[in-house]
């Protein structure tokens, strides 16, 4: 079955460029001039991944994402005509999972998009087919058959991005991992890729650990590991 994509876009040479592109890999593909258009969509039908743009009519892509994010762990891009590290910082801290700047190229783009996808697929198909062995380090237990991360008694709320990257910094517990390596095994995507995504990401994680005995700590030039406090 083809996965189907919502893009919210204003600037209708971009919007129907990137739906021309990903219509040519063989997605299915709803575009909308407005993020919300779109999420009143979502929320009838949900799609398989979302690209946003941040500046539209009504509410922002950031507003969208956060709306999102409330009801789902859909992989979401966000695109922007503004190069800020405040803007970049702004949509990962709300949930989305990569960032794109204008101009960018389309084909990148499509190739990010196929990368999240495969890695919902090996998601999907390890929760149903792969291994049912618990994941434990110090208070956290990462229960793999059904995708839960636990602190104690309380259940995590984690985007699938971050539910990979504790799992593989868990799975590699005993050693330092690299950025590369996470980009290439959480993203998914093994061309060059800005490292903000998963510095962001990590930091993001941080927070959400922040009631457990763990920390993932900075390598300096290298990555990062996890500790127990």
């Amino acid at each position: 079955m083809n996965e189907r994509i919502y893009i919210a876009e204003d600037e209708d040479n971009i919007r129907e460029t990137v739906r021309t592109f990903l219509e040519s890999e063989g997605y299915l593909v709803n575009d909308y001039t407005n993020g919300d258009a779109l999420f009143e969509e979502y929320q009838k039908n949900p799609c398989d991944l979302v690209i946003l743009d941040v500046m539209m009519p009504g509410s922002s892509g950031f507003e969208i994402t956060k709306k999102l994010r409330s009801i789902s762990t859909v992989p979401i891009i966000i695109l922007t005509a503004r190069d800020s590290e405040l803007d970049y910082a702004a949509g990962i801290n709300l949930g989305s999972d990569d960032y794109f700047t204008k101009p960018f190229s389309a084909i990148s783009l499509v190739m990010r998009v196929k990368a999240m996808l495969r890695r919902v697929r090996l998601d999907q198909e390890a929760m149903q087919y792969g291994t049912s062995e618990d994941l434990k380090f110090s208070d956290v237990i990462i229960q793999r058959k059904i995708m839960e991360v636990r602190v104690g008694d309380e259940i995590l709320d984690l985007t699938p991005t971050e539910y990979n990257l504790l799992v593989h910094l868990l799975v590699n517990q005993d050693r330092a991992v690299s950025r590369r390596e996470l980009l290439d095994e959480v993203w998914g995507f093994s061309a060059e890729v800005e490292t903000r995504a998963c510095d962001d990401t990590v930091r993001r994680l941080r927070k959400k650990l922040s009631s457990s005995r763990i920390r993932i700590e900075n390598i300096w030039g290298f990555g990062f590991r996890v500790v127990e406090e």
